[in-house]
């Protein structure tokens, strides 16, 4: 693990795109029981090298009710985004991730996290890659999440710009965080 992850942070496979340059951001242990994949850093997340280090990063850790020192437990929590470099930014936020980040890195890096319970796939990016068959909206998709478990669970982004979308579904905070947090528990998430 430890060789995979010191590859992936040299990684400069896709360098001359990275308005920033290139900085993988990526969190994982064999004996990691939850995996998160995103969409791709942020500045702020650039700037630390932190995953998640951010508004998002916080209203994530609201729904999963999870102080920060228990997600940047490695050894119970990875975090591979769809792309692991800030992708620079476009007219109404930042750009998708890198296409080149997850088919090179993925696997390699899921096949060495046997212990991963649960699977998170937050916003588009994700989900379409990820989910076979997913419905048409993001609405959709999140409602049926049943169709997709055990093996993902699909989420929105929780970006700031998202609250317009989490005001028009309620039913989201109502009946999808509590499941997140019943099925976080049921993975012995603890210090």
């Amino acid at each position: 693990m430890d060789q995979l992850l010191h590859k992936i942070r040299q990684c400069r496979v896709c360098e001359d795109h990275l308005p920033l340059g290139p900085r993988p951001v990526v969190q994982a242990s064999g004996s990691s029981r939850i995996l998160i994949i995103g969409q791709a850093p942020g500045t702020k997340v650039h700037e630390t090298g932190i995953p998640w280090n951010d508004p998002s990063g916080d209203e994530l850790r609201r729904w999963l009710n999870m102080e920060r020192d228990l997600f940047y437990n490695s050894g119970l929590i990875a975090i591979a985004p769809m792309g692991f470099c800030y992708p620079g930014r476009g007219r109404s936020g930042d750009l998708p991730p890198r296409p080149e980040c997850a088919p090179l890195w993925h696997e390699p890096l899921f096949k060495l996290m046997p212990n991963i319970e649960l699977t998170l796939l937050i916003g588009q990016y994700a989900q379409k890659y990820y989910l076979k068959d997913k419905p048409k909206t993001l609405a959709e998709t999140v409602r049926n999440r049943d169709n997709f478990l055990p093996d993902y669970f699909p989420l929105p982004h929780p970006s700031p710009r998202n609250r317009y979308w989490r005001m028009q579904n309620t039913w989201f905070e109502q009946e999808v965080i509590p499941e997140l947090r019943e099925r976080v528990k049921a993975c012995r998430i603890e210090i």
